[in-house]
């Protein structure tokens, strides 16, 4: 297993650490047991004691902050309203809830959910084939005939590499980013320029919605020495008071996009897009092949480079 995903599973089992060490003085907290715990526990505890110290630190910082901003974390409405802790599995993401931590409050009908990242900023890693329709995936609206013709030359083209020799590395292709990610890239572009022209009031929203997930969520990000927590209030329900109890500071709900702006190559890349859309969004799609040896299928790493002034974002400085 990959190093950046040990390290992240290893973070989220912290943060469920101290969430449970921070609260159950306060209130009843039950852990969810079940098998994304014990993967996490497992990556955890295979770190050395300074390095399990560094993720709980990290996650310590997060947690205090988080309960000053969510009241209900620490109030139960009565003896039966229960904090249940839960790591959640990584299918979830498949299906656009992003979440990997949750606290929940069966009593209050209520919910709030941690994104956990290791040093990494990454949205998303998605993938990009012949069988991949990525306008019905990602945006309820197909893509035409057009797309599919166009890469359909290139994926043709692997595919035959792959055949012939299994073990056919990328490097062998010559002027391989020319000949695969360029068409490729051009394709994807005209493709989504198109579907918000026939689609003018749902692709941009959905895009975005697609790649932040459908839930609203705190994302926490590990650093070297800080640790950074952003607020994806989408639907408004984060941040809400507990009876009389205020949260001790104001998250605005964030603004999605409703139209796309352009989608250009960065200056000087040939593997990556930048996607600017209203509300002060911007995306970068930066096409790669996902393992060295040649294969019909190619990855996004999807980051976010901008996103409107309205995203909460917090920054805690660790003493390490």
């Amino acid at each position: 297993m990959a190093t950046q995903t040990i390290n992240g599973k290893a973070f989220e089992y912290s943060l469920l650490l101290e969430f449970f060490e921070r609260l159950n003085k306060v209130t009843t907290v039950s852990i969810t047991q079940n098998a994304p715990y014990a993967t996490a526990k497992g990556h955890f505890e295979s770190f050395d004691e300074k390095e399990q110290s560094t993720f709980r630190i990290s996650a310590s910082a997060a947690i205090n902050f988080l309960v000053d901003i969510e009241p209900r974390l620490s109030n139960a409405i009565n003896e039966k309203d229960i904090l249940i802790l839960e790591i959640v599995s990584d299918q979830e993401g498949q299906t656009g809830d992003v979440r990997d931590v949750l606290s929940i409050r069966s009593e209050q009908k209520w919910q709030i959910g941690i994104s956990a990242k290791n040093n990494h900023r990454a949205v998303k890693h998605s993938r990009l084939s012949m069988n991949i329709d990525f306008g019905e995936k990602w945006l309820y609206h197909p893509c035409s005939k057009t797309y599919f013709e166009t890469i359909k030359p290139v994926f043709d083209m692997l595919q035959e590499i792959k055949t012939k020799d299994r073990s056919t590395k990328w490097t062998t292709i010559e002027n391989m980013h020319d000949v695969v990610y360029v068409p490729i890239l051009e394709a994807f572009r005209a493709e989504l320029l198109r579907l918000d022209k026939e689609h003018p009031n749902s692709v941009a929203e959905n895009l975005v919605q697609y790649l932040i997930g459908t839930e609203d969520f705190y994302k926490v990000i590990k650093g070297k020495r800080k640790v950074e927590i952003q607020a994806y209030n989408i639907h408004g329900s984060l941040n809400l008071s507990f009876q009389k109890q205020k949260p001790k500071a104001k998250i605005q709900k964030l603004k999605l996009p409703s139209r796309l702006i352009e989608v250009v190559f960065k200056k000087d890349s040939k593997t990556t897009l930048l996607v600017s859309l209203d509300e002060g969004w911007q995306i970068a799609f930066r096409i790669h092949n996902a393992s060295s040896r040649v294969e019909p299928s190619l990855k996004f790493d999807i980051n976010l480079i901008s996103a409107p002034h309205t995203l909460f974002t917090q920054h805690v400085l660790l003493d390490l």
